[in-house]
């Protein structure tokens, strides 16, 4: 039997999502995981399950052995640190969005991932049935205008948490509403590339008490394309679309209710567990990890670029 191992840095929600996954998809494979954590903290209690599926908890990186996977699925402020604390140990990487904190992007994501190793930025929005159906459709579209928006209620992201205790909430941790769903800057420009132009206005406007931006609405040009879009954490029911405007109608991917709307109103349902795309994802970071492709569907440098423009900067 096939083993790997694996580390993960990070065992949160994603982090415990990406472990259980992992488990999953190497149980389905017939692969015998070896799973290790190495936390800041061993007296903080992890989630219910989550300690049966570690093999080994470490604190300090020195004690660290070779592993096939890692995951840097901790604080997005810590990425860095992470990818320094293991530089060398792992033979491919697993990289929570965003890939930096708005105070990083000058980082340079070479300086941290050596040249040639495997490397994986997570892009799940990518993996959705609905995307997946639209990017199929895509290439017959034509559209003149995208019309992207994710609006959801922040203090019910983590059921049982205290939105004002998690990262989200703080502009320090790499919080805020602009790189926090920076999934959909991240499918935009796997559709279309990247804007010629963008304009972008943030800030904290409702009465949720964090110190992070709440609200950011962009402008965007291509050549041959408008582009709005609109990102917040107040929004009290849950919305995640794209329409694009076409030569023959709309057509609109909702990505909360699974649907794909065609221009001449036929309905396509795509909906399944969100833990889905989730899986897909991690189907192919094995496959990317065990394959001989160097080079991943989200690398860091793609990933970078992506998270400047998301904050406003032109790449």
């Amino acid at each position: 039997m096939q083993t790997l191992s694996a580390l993960f840095i990070g065992l949160g929600s994603i982090g415990t999502r990406h472990l259980k996954n992992l488990h999953a998809i190497c149980a389905r494979r017939g692969i015998r995981l070896e799973a290790d954590a190495l936390r800041s903290d061993l007296s903080r209690p992890l989630r219910p399950g989550v300690a049966e599926l570690l093999r080994a908890q470490y604190t300090d990186a020195a004690a660290l052995g070779q592993y096939d996977l890692a995951f840097i699925t901790n604080p997005t402020s810590l990425h860095a640190d992470a990818l320094r604390a293991i530089r060398g140990k792992a033979g491919a990487l697993f990289i929570e969005k965003p890939i930096f904190s708005a105070e990083q992007t000058g980082l340079d994501p070479a300086d941290l991932v050596p040249a040639g190793q495997k490397a994986y930025v997570a892009a799940p929005m990518r993996w959705c049935g609905a995307m997946l159906a639209l990017k199929q459709l895509l290439p017959t579209l034509h559209p003149y205008c995208a019309r992207v928006i994710c609006s959801s209620y922040l203090p019910d992201w983590r059921p049982g948490v205290d939105y004002r205790t998690v990262y989200s909430a703080h502009r320090a941790l790499g919080g805020g509403v602009t790189i926090d769903l920076i999934h959909e800057w991240d499918y935009l420009v796997d559709l279309f590339g990247t804007p010629e132009e963008v304009h972008n206005f943030k800030g904290t406007y409702s009465e949720l008490e964090l110190d992070s931006d709440d609200l950011s609405v962009y402008i965007a040009r291509w050549p041959r394309m408008l582009g709005e879009v609109h990102l917040d954490y107040f929004g009290r029911g849950y919305r995640r679309s794209i329409e694009l405007f076409c030569p023959d109608g709309s057509v609109v991917a909702d990505f909360g209710a699974g649907t794909l709307t065609l221009p001449d109103g036929t309905v396509q349902s795509y909906a399944e567990d969100v833990n889905e795309r989730y899986l897909r994802e991690m189907d192919y970071f094995v496959d990317y990890a065990l394959g001989e492709e160097t080079e991943s569907l989200n690398s860091p440098a793609t990933a970078c670029r992506v998270l400047k423009l998301t904050l406003g900067e032109l790449v």
